[in-house]
């Protein structure tokens, strides 16, 4: 395969910076942190792994930073930022949804739609997007989250019909869902807020519903497989339970009325 210059948003932590340190034996890649923090921390980390890449601020919402990103001529972009707010669909604040739907869509999208003229112009490119097990069916207290990557299907979809004519492939990898770093994604951020609000709907005990996955390894080998692959499926989703955990919520959507009942 082809060496790649490959642009990963958001993967200075979680399962895209194992697959940023993995990619880099063969590609040349650039991996985007939201802070400086972050991308000093993730610099020394990739050095310690003796790993060779770049690392560089790439603040979503900073034009100055996406500015700077759409100018580095890559030839397949990773859209894998995401931040992940628990909490029940009608009771997180309202701020907070907006800026999921800003970082975790509105703003990938805009970059990804900087690039693509390039790409255009050189009739090859790639682009991925980092779904989730969520963007196909909604776990209870996790709506905001599953919202912004019901909305990422959706837009990749019709990525992948609208820019196949200019050599252009789009595709998807749907992680099942993994508590990687609470304090990066935000899955404990209800902890925060919910005291001070009048909740409607109080989250129950054990939620939101983040597993912990002891050996993420097969996830990463997976994702580092489908990022340079052209020809790869369009959809890549791991672990195989969450496949079947899927199929069965969307075929249960097909035959549960809508008060709950079967």
């Amino acid at each position: 395969m082809a060496k790649q210059r490959i642009l990963m948003t958001g993967a200075t932590s979680g399962l895209g910076a194992g697959a940023a340190l993995e990619l880099a034996r063969d590609h040349h890649v650039t991996v985007g942190g939201g802070t400086w923090h972050e991308v000093r921390a993730f610099r020394e980390r990739a050095r310690q792994a003796d790993a060779r890449l770049d690392v560089v601020r790439l603040d979503l919402l900073n034009e100055s930073d996406l500015a700077y990103a759409a100018s580095l001529g890559v030839d397949t972009l990773v859209l894998n930022a995401a931040v992940l707010e628990g909490g029940s669909i009608v009771d997180v604040p309202m701020d907070l949804v907006r800026r999921a739907f800003d970082i975790n869509v509105f703003a990938q999208l805009d970059l990804a739609r900087r690039i693509v003229p390039q790409m255009m112009r050189r009739k090859r490119g790639r682009i991925v997007w980092m779904s989730s097990e969520a963007g196909l069916y909604a776990p209870p207290f996790l709506g905001v989250y599953a919202a912004t990557k019901h909305a990422i299907e959706a837009i990749a979809s019709v990525m992948r019909t609208e820019l196949r004519p200019f050599g252009i492939s789009v595709a998807t990898i749907n992680p099942g869902l993994v508590r990687t770093s609470s304090e990066q994604t935000g899955a404990e951020s209800y902890r925060y807020w919910s005291p001070l609000a009048d909740l409607l709907v109080p989250m129950p005990p054990g939620m939101p519903p983040v597993a912990l996955v002891q050996d993420q390894q097969p996830m990463i080998d997976a994702i580092v497989e489908a990022i340079p692959d052209q020809s790869s499926l369009y959809r890549t989703m791991v672990p195989e339970d969450a496949v079947a955990e899927t199929r069965l919520a969307q075929e249960l959507a097909w035959t549960t009325r809508s008060n709950g009942m079967p």
